[in-house]
């Protein structure tokens, strides 16, 4: 009896409002349920049964409840997130894995990691001040050393505008065969609508951005899964740093002016303003935490697309001895080499990285135009400014592939006037508050302006003595 009792224990037994239980079957219904208490003459199985249920629903709606606040603060990070999978990416990633095979991997994966460090402090600073950094420069430096720091951040928006026009231009011109300078007519236009729209909410532009983002995602599963790489290799070099020549330098170089980016350190401080709606420190270090993992996922889903374009390139171009040195060649090689679908893949994510960082570039150009220096310039005409440059390339029919890569170098010489401002003021209590840097903080971020200034050193090194 006891034994049938047990065996219809979950399904009958429990539906039951049994309140007294003989102490022998009491006991063996603890040892199988475990954590269950039996309290008889209280409340009885039924009232236990009622309270699990209300607990476990209660638990529900705090975790649909957690998903929601997520889901508020998820967007400026994706925004951001495009600036590290841009046109300029395409032309060193494809570089580097056609000449080096997997070997420059691991400088995606630390560039990365940079990216994700000096992207928080950005997001930190604009949460804990209220101001984006170009505004906290202007506050806290002299006019000189701000008129400084305008000019290169100026010239590192119009350097990664250029890279993004010339990829949107490029998407169109292979995908659609329309020449480049009606291509990039074409990417200015749109580029112009997806900021325009912003004025109708940021939150408009971010669904947009997200959009694309997922584009570029999925044609670069595609590409994937077409180039059946060398998974081995991939894991190796992705841990072991190995720089094979002088050329590998400034590829490198320049994969890492392409994967953090001096334009979004100044514009994730402005995007998290539109979030920042208490002067609460409670509030601040909610949002600072949601940011966080907004971060999070958007850097490394920007990781895994870099590291598939170099995969894709090493596993297609540089098995069969093909060094690609535009991304015309890159295009027209993938389909005979992989097929149709591949190059068609591969146009639709340079064309939809192309269109979405354009507007992103704009938008990093309009923050710091206005901020350094407080000059006020209509929105319309900031836009057309930093579009300008990518226009006149264009139209001189530049080579793309070279004029994205040297674009990228640039970036990465604009690096240091974006990080070292952010570390100064990051690490200061009278600005920042209670989320100032942590002495870990300071260590690390310094480590990194250290590592971005050699770097770049070696580069010019290189360059000088014509060893690339």
């Amino acid at each position: 009896m006891r034994l049938k009792i047990l065996a219809r224990f979950n399904c009958r037994l429990l539906r039951r409002d049994v309140t007294v239980l003989p102490g022998r079957l009491n006991e063996e219904i603890m040892r199988v349920t475990g954590s269950m208490e039996y309290k008889a003459g209280e409340t009885g199985w039924k009232g236990l049964l009622w309270d699990g249920e209300r607990d476990f629903k209660s638990k529900a709606r705090r975790f649909k409840s957690k998903v929601r606040d997520l889901f508020k603060f998820i967007g400026p990070a994706f925004v951001v997130s495009v600036a590290y999978i841009d046109p300029g990416n395409f032309a060193t990633n494809i570089s580097g894995g056609s000449y080096f095979n997997y070997s420059l991997i691991w400088v995606i994966l630390w560039s990365n990691f940079m990216a994700i460090f000096l992207q928080t402090m950005s997001a930190k600073l604009g949460i804990a001040t209220g101001y984006n950094l170009p505004q906290t420069c202007a506050r806290t430096f002299s006019r000189n050393v701000n008129r400084f720091l305008w000019a290169v951040a100026v010239i590192a928006a119009m350097a990664t505008t250029l890279a993004e026009f010339l990829g949107g231009a490029l998407g169109l011109y292979l995908l659609l065969g329309i020449p480049l300078i009606y291509a990039g007519i074409i990417t200015g236009i749109i580029a112009f609508l997806i900021t325009y729209i912003e004025k109708y909410g940021q939150r408009l532009v971010e669904v947009v951005i997200t959009f694309l983002v997922a584009v570029i995602c999925a044609a670069y599963g595609i590409e994937m899964f077409l180039a059946e790489p060398d998974w081995r290799k991939v894991v190796l070099h992705t841990i072991v740093p190995s720089l094979p020549g002088g050329y590998a330098v400034l590829i490198a170089v320049g994969m890492l002016g392409a994967t953090v980016m001096p334009h979004v350190i100044y514009l994730h401080s402005q995007l998290v303003q539109c979030r920042n709606t208490s002067e609460s420190i409670k509030h601040k270090l909610n949002h600072f935490h949601m940011e966080k993992v907004d971060i999070a996922i958007a850097m490394n889903i920007a990781f895994l697309v870099n590291a598939a374009m170099v995969v894709v390139s090493a596993a297609v171009f540089y098995s069969r001895g093909i060094p690609v040195d535009s991304i015309e060649q890159a295009h027209q090689s993938l389909s005979p080499l992989l097929g149709r679908l591949s190059s068609t893949a591969f146009g639709i994510a340079l064309l939809a990285s192309g269109l979405s960082s354009s507007a992103v570039g704009t938008m990093a150009g309009e923050t710091v135009i206005d901020g350094f220096v407080g000059i006020k310039i209509p929105l319309n005409a900031r836009r057309l400014v930093i579009m300008a440059p990518a226009m006149v390339v264009i139209a001189a029919g530049i080579n793309p592939m070279k004029a994205l890569i040297l674009s990228q170098v640039t970036l990465s010489f604009a690096l240091p006037a974006a990080v070292i401002p952010l570390m100064l003021i990051t690490s200061r209590k009278d600005i920042m508050g209670t989320m100032v840097n942590s002495p870990l903080e300071n260590m690390v971020g310094w480590l990194m302006a250290a590592a971005i200034i050699t770097l770049n050193v070696v580069l010019l090194i290189f360059t000088l003595t014509r060893n690339l």
